[in-house]
């Protein structure tokens, strides 16, 4: 079982930047990837950057360019930096590792970006 605890979302204004965090608790050893995925007003769940343990980057063409994921040193936590932030940019986000073979998905609670015009 792994916990996800994301943190450093808030009220931006557009060209800003934000850096969201997320801690992993729990049985840490078996993650493989771990992501940031968001979900608009009205819209569903949609991918965002994601890194793997060999820290391989996948990027949303929509982000690419601005943000950046990164681990920690510990590999128990992931970070999101957002930069020239649009107000389009404005989601919930949340927090994705995946474990195991089978790829067992777990989520955090998310945190709130809001970017202002």
């Amino acid at each position: 079982q792994v916990q996800l605890v994301e943190s450093g979302g808030g009220l931006v204004q557009a060209g800003g930047s934000l850096r969201l965090s997320c801690a992993a608790s729990g049985s840490i050893f078996s993650i493989n990837a771990m992501g940031w995925y968001r979900q608009f007003l009205g819209k569903q769940r949609e991918p965002v950057a994601a890194i793997t343990s060999g820290g391989t980057t996948n990027y949303a063409d929509s982000v690419k360019g601005r943000f950046t994921i990164s681990r920690g040193n510990a590999k128990n936590a992931v970070y999101l930096q957002m930069n020239s932030l649009k107000p389009e940019d404005t989601a919930v986000y949340y927090c994705n590792a995946e474990t195991g073979l089978a790829r067992r998905g777990y989520w955090g609670q998310g945190t709130q970006v809001t970017v202002s015009s």
